[in-house]
């Protein structure tokens, strides 16, 4: 099933990406070491697509640079990240484009404007930034074509001065400031970060994958650690059903309840799409009064 549950966002052509440390029992040395939950989500909703939601979380013990490229085999199409460079070298090998998320743009001049000496070429890059994020919150729902007009006309302009705006601002500050470390992380990503304007597909952020991090992040206080790298697979096949469910709005409890007594009654091994939490969506039913 989970085998399957992967193979969603490998034959899907747009995803979203990102890892986060999960606490590996280590014996012998008195501590946990540091595992990784690889995460991988399609979420086609906000422009219409007509794929369900999906998230598929896969262990490592590490976080080398192949892990993606062994994860997403066969994977063709854009692949939206932050900026770590496990994703640029998937897309060095020419199947893969990036795009990058903004809400790592903005993170950092938010933090030198929240600090105690506001910076106001962060609060200019802030009110920029918060413009694009204005048009997204217009064109969520639309189908992607619409949204990529809109964009060209509305976001395309805002990109186009805030580049040369950037690279100004970066010649009157010092190289080794907060404010000219976080202009650099946008002019060094700027292709990816322009390259919602041209998809409608595409999100301005990697927000969509982030969210199904949070359970994960939480989990690491309630539970600690995992009792080895087998059980942090383990980790990774539940966490990915149950994270598909709630994106489906399919309970998760009354799920497994169902499947593990299918499993249990000898359900055909041919037949295990019928036990991914696809299979388990309500359909509507349709409005009686409007009819």
């Amino acid at each position: 099933m989970y085998d399957r549950l992967l193979d969603e966002p490998r034959g899907s052509t747009r995803l979203f990406a990102d890892e986060t440390v999960v606490p590996v029992l280590d014996p012998g040395r008195g501590r946990t070491k540091k595992g990784q939950l690889w995460t991988y989500a399609r979420d086609d909703r906000p422009w219409c697509g007509s794929d369900p939601p999906a998230v598929a979380y896969v262990y490592a013990p590490d976080r080398k640079h192949a892990r993606p490229g062994q994860h997403l085999v066969g994977f063709k199409g854009t692949l939206q990240v932050d900026g770590y460079g496990a994703y640029r070298e998937l897309a060095s090998a020419g199947a893969v484009e990036l795009a990058f998320c903004w809400a790592h743009v903005r993170r950092p001049f938010y933090e030198l404007q929240a600090s105690d000496t506001p910076a106001p070429i962060a609060g200019e890059a802030l009110a920029r930034i918060a413009a694009l994020y204005a048009v997204e919150a217009a064109c969520r729902g639309q189908p992607a074509e619409q949204r990529r007009r809109l964009r060209q006309l509305r976001s395309k302009p805002i990109i186009e001065a805030l580049k040369p705006w950037f690279e100004r601002q970066l010649g009157l500050v010092s190289g080794k400031s907060k404010v000219a470390e976080a202009i650099r992380y946008a002019l060094t990503r700027w292709q990816g970060l322009c390259r919602f304007l041209d998809d409608g597909r595409v999100e301005l952020d990697n927000n969509a994958v982030e969210r199904t991090i949070r359970p994960i992040t939480l989990g690491r206080k309630n539970h600690l650690f995992a009792g080895s790298d087998g059980s942090g697979q383990h980790w990774a096949v539940i966490a990915s059903l149950i994270a598909t469910c709630k994106l489906l709005d399919v309970e998760p409890y009354a799920y497994l309840t169902d499947v593990l007594t299918r499993i249990v009654a000898r359900h055909p091994m041919n037949r295990t799409d019928e036990l991914l939490p696809f299979a388990y969506v309500k359909t509507k039913e349709p409005d009686r009064a409007a009819a």
